[in-house]
């Protein structure tokens, strides 16, 4: 028989109380019977969603991944891509006060002339396209016929981690959802044992800016870009420590699971969702992560197309992996190299030091396009190069020859996915200077990606702090002239 202070204190809870406090919660139940749709590698039913499952698109898509190769530090399109004999013509001279009045650049003072620089590369029109490639990219000129090359790219800002910020994440303040984390947030993935947003890095650091390059923002944090390592572990600490066995493992994550649940009903923080799937997909990796980067099964002939040397993490071993990581259903794949800052200075010419960075990415990127194309990937999969912005036509004159921040007139390129083929879009003024044909913004060209993946930039919003935000801002216009 209940005592007289137990019957009290059962006739002080309210009916609400009651129900959410039965057993977990009949509110708790309704929870896992809604989460408990796709069981995840033995997980007991109740089992966190995955928030990364497929979504439909706003209309039917030209492309249903992404791999997006960024040159960080801005490479120099004068010596790549945008061949220009009248800047080698003029080359020592100073450039017209008409080109830089009113123009803001990153080191462009007193100490440093502004004296105009023609290349030194050579050129030659390649493909049937004809379009002009610099000598040090011979591989990368050897599929000109299958890229769009956009020479009239235009940011806002010239400094390098708000620039990238800008490139990412469509604003140069923090805070802002970045592009992968955007598509993956309006489509998910396809992918259920690797996260749907991965990152490679590759070069002597990694980008101005780090994390906040690939970071979701105030979206929630399973859409942000997971760092993958090319070599050892993929993940550090993704390995289970000596001696626990893969049952311990698994009746702990379920405890962590059960004890998340209870807490997501009573305070309903998606966040707490979002770290019980962060929870099981750590689990599914531990098996797939490492299959991932086991390039054993790779030919030969696979492994010097790229230019990959067994157990050396490069750009090119990193082409591989993004060609791997799509094949496994993967949305958005971004490759990080540095360093493209060519000022001049240690490090940092027009000479050695471009060469060298030119040699590191050309046979890699080239044998992505071409891989893709053999398997029957490139329709369905966009490639996209470029940096956050390009280069002046004039010399920065520091111990050795380079040039400064530019975001008036760059070069990127776009392969496969519904993208034209062997297209040449925008042209430059004589000296490169500014976009005099088909300018295209950094918002047209995030309207455009978004476009090809079967989404309408100004439909997929997210509401925070009172208003509704977007990719694109309140800007973007789609490239027409870029779709197939």
């Amino acid at each position: 028989m209940n005592s007289p202070q137990e019957i009290t204190s059962l006739q002080s809870l309210t009916r609400r109380h009651f129900f959410g406090r039965c057993a977990m919660g009949l509110g708790g139940i309704a929870l896992a019977s809604l989460l408990s749709d796709k069981p995840l590698l033995g997980a007991a039913p109740g089992a966190s969603a995955n928030p990364m499952a497929p979504k439909p698109p706003h209309f039917k898509p030209r492309a249903r991944n992404i791999i997006y190769l960024f040159m960080a530090g801005g490479p120099s399109q004068l010596e790549l891509f945008d061949y220009k004999p009248k800047l080698v013509e003029l080359n020592g001279q100073p450039i017209p006060q008409s080109f830089i009045e009113g123009k803001r650049f990153a080191f462009m003072g007193s100490s440093h002339g502004t004296n105009l620089l023609g290349t030194r590369r050579q050129f030659k029109q390649c493909g049937r396209s004809g379009a002009w490639v610099g000598e040090l990219f011979p591989h990368t000129a050897t599929i000109v016929d299958d890229i769009t090359l956009v020479k009239s790219c235009a940011t806002n800002l010239f400094n390098h981690a708000p620039a990238k910020l800008f490139m990412n994440t469509g604003s140069g303040q923090f805070g802002r959802p970045s592009m992968g984390s955007w598509v993956t947030y309006g489509i998910g993935s396809e992918c259920d044992d690797l996260p749907g947003f991965v990152v490679l890095l590759s070069g002597p650091r990694g980008p101005r800016g780090g994390a906040v390059n690939w970071g979701s923002g105030f979206l929630p944090t399973s859409f942000q870009g997971v760092p993958f390592r090319s070599g050892g572990e993929p993940i550090l600490d993704l390995t289970a420590p000596a001696g626990i066995s893969a049952a311990r493992q698994r009746q702990t994550i379920d405890a962590i699971r059960d004890l998340n649940l209870c807490r997501a009903v009573e305070t309903g923080d998606p966040e707490i969702n979002t770290r019980i799937a962060a929870y099981e997909m750590a689990y599914r990796m531990q098996s797939s992560a490492p299959e991932l980067i086991d390039l054993s099964g790779e030919s030969q002939a696979t492994l010097e197309l790229y230019g990959v040397e067994p157990g050396k993490p490069s750009f090119a071993r990193n082409c591989l992996l993004a060609r791997r990581l799509v094949e496994r259903g993967v949305r958005f794949v971004q490759l990080y190299h540095t360093n493209w800052d060519s000022h001049g200075g240690p490090g940092e010419n027009l000479q050695g030091d471009f060469e060298k960075v030119c040699r590191k990415v050309d046979r890699g990127q080239a044998a992505l396009v071409k891989d893709l194309k053999a398997r029957g990937l490139l329709d369905e999969t966009l490639v996209i190069w470029g940096g956050e912005f390009g280069r002046t036509p004039m010399g920065e004159n520091r111990d050795t020859t380079g040039r400064n921040h530019h975001i008036d007139a760059f070069t990127m390129w776009f392969a496969g996915g519904g993208v034209k083929a062997g297209r040449i879009l925008g042209e430059t003024d004589e000296l490169g200077f500014n976009a005099v044909e088909d300018r295209c913004h950094v918002h047209d060209i995030h309207a455009t990606i978004l476009h090809l993946l079967g989404l309408e930039h100004t439909r997929l919003t997210f509401r925070f702090q009172g208003r509704d935000f977007r990719l694109t801002d309140v800007h973007g216009e789609i490239i027409r002239k870029m779709l197939a």
